[in-house]
């Protein structure tokens, strides 16, 4: 991080090397210290965009919402009939998406959007066209340059608070921004989206030939601020975890995700140290969390716990960048092939692809079964970013700082000091979008209106800003200190394999043998 208290030393980098002297905090971090402004920007979008939401709702809205209870009964009794008339049943279920899609608009979706795929012309990635083809396209030049505006004031606001260079933020932003149109814009070709390569990876390349050709301009880094993109896209990634979306699978997710992630992450810090003795123990756990975990959210918050460097932290998001690359095609392939259940292979994907985005994506090419399952699996493993963070903080504080010979006794306040303050951010957006999901009326469908028409939209252009970012600050030369002569990559596929074998056979245990009839209940 880029801050410091006021008042105080100043402390060093989150990825600078290891920490041996204690923290300081005070009140005067609130507002000086990227963690808390990105939950200070995630709630105000949140909150804008439940706001937006929560005030366009119909006036007879009563109404409508019994009207929605009425035709589920309706459904439910159509269901429970001798013969069911399907065609009277679909008629009913679409009435009821429309009515609920009518009284939980998102105004705001109207003013910031993500790209469009294009086939041959690449200004087709900023009009939305018709599906029915009678309508002209949309122009989407307005709502995308609101997502400038909105990310320009923001993430502004919060860089002149914490050190004074607004100014400077002013001037870099806008060449971030327009990378970032640019990895979109090859990510959202129409031949290479159907190949499965995503926005980080042409955002990543975008800012690698930069800095490894040209040089990263010194005026230009202001803008780059990889981690503070990040953190504020994880703590609007909090509001899409809803704890009642945890509850649709059960047990058998939590066991393939909350069992499996801990044993292989160990497991896997282990042979680095013991076996393949990488010298650098912050490098080993942010490869060993990006790999188990969830890919770069996980690697971003271990690397901050662990004060790993950014060099390392860039080589554990590229590894995981292209493992998740190739997994993400090649795993439902596998799967076809094999003859394995759609469950089964859904649950394997979400505990082992990395990225929350290619495990969709992923379990779409198998079916609806298998996307269910994979995503909910994922979703899962993606609450243990906290946990994880938070074990790694103990861990360094206890095990690794304290072997140096002039390090201070730990203490549990220097455990908060190193704790990665967003996912306090990233719990709580969960904990209240689940609350409000269940106790407005028609929450569920209100909540993910905000997410996906406010919060998802934002969140995806924060990221692809992060990527360009960690590829304009990454240096080959710098990273070539780092490989050790492939140990990284190795420890990455010995630990890769190990989470493949691992977790189908617990997905296997759980989905297929001891909880089978009731998973194949709930997906009935």
């Amino acid at each position: 991080m880029s801050s410091q208290p006021a008042d105080s030393e100043p402390t060093p980098d989150a990825n600078d090397d290891i920490v041996t002297s204690a923290g300081t905090t005070s009140w005067s971090d609130l507002y000086r210290k990227e963690d808390w402004w990105a939950i200070w920007l995630g709630a105000i979008i949140l909150a804008v965009g439940f706001l937006a939401v929560y005030s366009s709702r119909p006036a007879d809205m009563d109404d409508q919402v019994t009207r929605i209870e009425t035709l589920r009964s309706e459904i439910q009794e159509l269901k429970q009939a001798d013969s069911p008339d399907q065609d009277l049943i679909e008629a009913k279920r679409e009435e009821v998406t429309e009515i609920e899609t009518a009284v939980t608009e998102n105004p705001t979706s109207k003013w910031i959007t993500k790209l469009q795929k294009w086939e041959s012309s690449p200004l087709d990635a900023y009009f939305k066209h018709d599906k029915a083809g009678e309508k002209p396209p949309a122009n989407l030049v307005p709502p995308v340059f609101g997502v400038f505006l909105v990310s320009l004031v923001l993430f502004g606001i919060g860089v002149q608070c914490m050190e004074g260079k607004g100014k400077q933020f002013l001037i870099a932003f806008p060449v971030i921004f327009i990378l970032t149109n640019i990895a979109y814009i090859l990510a959202s070709q129409a031949s290479i989206k159907a190949w499965g390569i995503e926005y980080p990876v042409w955002a990543l390349l975008v800012g690698l030939l930069i800095s490894n050709i040209l040089g990263t301009p010194e005026w230009l880094k202001p803008g780059v601020r990889t981690e503070f993109y990040i953190k504020t896209g994880l703590v609007l990634l909090g509001a899409d975890i809803l704890l009642e979306r945890l509850l649709v699978l059960g047990v058998p997710g939590i066991f393939v995700a909350w069992v499996v992630t801990p044993i292989v992450l160990v497991t896997t810090y282990l042979i680095g140290q013991k076996l393949l003795k990488i010298s650098s123990p912050s490098l080993n756990m942010t490869i060993s969390a990006d790999m188990s975990v969830c890919g770069v959210s996980a690697a971003i918050a271990t690397a901050a716990a662990c004060r790993a460097k950014k060099e390392e932290l860039s080589m554990a998001i590229g590894l995981s960048l292209a493992f998740t690359a190739v997994m993400m095609v090649v795993m439902p392939y596998v799967i076809d092939a094999t003859g394995m259940s759609k469950v089964l292979g859904g649950a394997w994907m979400g505990g082992t692809i990395d990225a929350t985005g290619a495990v969709a994506a992923a379990g779409s090419m198998l079916g609806p079964e298998a996307e269910q399952v994979a995503i909910t699996v994922k979703m899962i493993q993606n609450i243990l970013i906290g946990v994880i963070a938070f074990c790694v903080a103990i861990f360094w504080v206890l095990k690794i700082d304290s072997k140096s010979a002039d390090a201070p006794k730990p203490t549990l306040w220097e455990i908060w000091y190193r704790f990665p303050k967003f996912v306090i951010g990233f719990i709580g957006a969960s904990l209240i979008f689940s609350y409000l999901a269940s106790t407005l009326p028609v929450g569920d469908k209100m909540m993910e209106s905000i997410y996906n028409g406010t919060a998802n939209t934002l969140r995806g252009w924060f990221f692809c800003f992060a990527f360009v970012s960690i590829g304009l600050e990454t240096n080959f030369r710098e990273l070539a200190k780092q490989i050790e002569g492939g140990k990284p990559l190795v420890l990455y596929i010995i630990g890769q394999s190990f989470n493949l074998a691992l977790t189908l056979f617990m997905a296997w245990l759980m989905f297929e043998v001891i909880f089978k009839d009731s998973v194949d209940q709930i997906l009935g």
